[in-house]
């Protein structure tokens, strides 16, 4: 099926050529308790605790949430509030390297992980703290437990990678394509489905065809899917549309079509848990723009952004403007104290710009045209900044899978998303509360 709504950026994927590369091991990691979504962790070490790589340091309390373990070894010498690419601020566990490489001791491969049964692949992933790794960061065990009442029929794997500038599951794909088609049977496995798809878009060739042979060199029941190249082909619910042409309802989730999507570094990581029992510590992520060197790197969870652009040559004389993630969904940042979460897919530097002036809506329908949850944000943006929240979801503004795709289009330069964010943002505040 053809995509609802959707947008042709500039994609700029100046890294699809690069190779990854491992990034150095960091002197000191900061560790936030919230890298996911639902209940932050209780730090299971004090500080001056000696800790060792892939030993866990913080629990999850509540099913919604995910521990976290040290991506180095070395000694925890602060729990504090620290910079938070999302929060703004967090508590997070500050640890500084001894230097070493010295491994938690329960850290080892398994032999033969798939003869498990389901519940113990799935406290394996639990216990790894993975989360989804395209950027929602909801905690994996949790998605692989739909209720009795929603059986699942179809497990889609996220390789689309819309996102302008982004190539870390591009190059993921390319370089560990066994692992993620691995990790795809385990999940498979977990949620008893037969029919298993991964979606890449059409941009993507050599992944399309790494994954192809080594599917049917594997001789795996797996299904690839070149997908049309369209912004925002890679959300949750325009690809389950593309892929089995299934509305998700309003307010609903993918497991109310018989659906669940795993993005394909999250399937990776699953791999690692279950093969190498191996907790989620590090990841991929590009890095680009006005950087002098771009890169695909494999980085430490925790590790300073600082670091890691001094590692990439430093800023090239244009920087202006850090953003975690890229540049249609992403948060741009006023500090680059920030770290490294289980979430970060790019750390992207983007050019200084001249500032767009805002005019009033013209009422030309691009922003309608181009939502591809066929909302109507210019309505919902007027509504937020009227604070007539009520009236806003009325026009299902918390439906907003927050894209970008009505502000890019919008020949007035309105921030419509940002706008639509806030009542957004106050409407589940609300239901919250009741």
């Amino acid at each position: 099926m053809k995509a609802i709504g959707g947008i042709h950026p500039n994609y700029n994927k100046f890294t699809s050529k690069s190779k990854i590369e491992v990034a150095p091991s960091p002197k000191l990691v900061i560790l936030p308790l919230s890298q996911h979504i639902g209940a932050p962790c209780e730090p299971l070490v004090n500080v001056g605790d000696t800790v060792k790589v892939g030993q866990k340091i913080a629990e999850a309390k509540a099913f919604v949430s995910a521990p976290i373990h040290s991506s180095i070894s070395g000694t925890v010498k602060k729990i504090e509030d620290m910079p938070h690419p999302v929060l703004g601020k967090c508590k997070a566990i500050i640890i500084e390297s001894d230097g070493k490489i010295d491994w938690d001791p329960t850290i080892k491969q398994r032999d033969n992980p798939m003869s498990l049964d389901k519940e113990e692949l799935k406290n394996m992933i639990k216990e790894a703290g993975i989360v989804g790794m395209g950027g929602a960061t909801f905690p994996t065990h949790v998605k692989l437990s739909p209720p009795k009442e929603k059986p699942i029929n179809i497990l889609i794997l996220n390789g689309a990678e819309c996102e302008p500038y982004l190539t870390c599951d591009h190059k993921l794909m390319i370089e560990k394509c066994t692992e993620i088609i691995k990790g795809a049977l385990i999940i498979k496995k977990i949620l008893d489905v037969q029919k298993v798809v991964i979606g890449v878009e059409d941009n993507k060739e050599n992944a399309i065809l790494v994954l192809r042979e080594k599917i049917e060199e594997m001789n795996a029941d797996i299904k690839v899917i070149a997908l049309p190249t369209s912004y925002p082909q890679g959300a949750e619910k325009t690809l389950i549309y593309t892929v089995t042409g299934k509305v998700v309802p309003a307010g609903g989730l993918p497991m109310d079509v018989g659906a669940v999507v795993q993005n394909v570094s999250t399937a990776k990581a699953v791999y690692d848990a279950v093969y190498e029992s191996k907790p989620l510590i590090e990841r991929v992520v590009t890095v680009t723009g006005a950087v002098n060197d771009r890169k695909n790197l494999l980085v430490k969870i925790g590790t300073p952004v600082k670091q890691i652009i001094e590692f990439c040559g430093g800023y090239s004389g244009a920087a202006s403007k850090l953003i975690s993630g890229g540049p249609m969904m992403g948060i741009a940042q006023c500090t680059e104290d920030i770290p490294v979460l289980k979430g970060s897919s790019g750390i992207l530097v983007l050019a200084k710009q001249p500032e767009a002036e805002e005019f009033d809506c013209i009422r030309c329908g691009k922003c309608v045209e181009a939502c591809p949850m066929q909302l109507m944000p210019t309505t919902i943006a007027q509504y937020a900044e009227k604070d007539m929240i009520e009236k806003a979801d009325e026009y299902n503004a918390a439906d907003c899978i927050e894209c970008g795709c009505c502000s890019y289009v919008c020949p007035s330069k309105i921030p419509l998303v940002q706008k639509i964010k806030i009542a957004k943002n106050q409407i589940l505040a609300d239901r919250k509360k009741k």
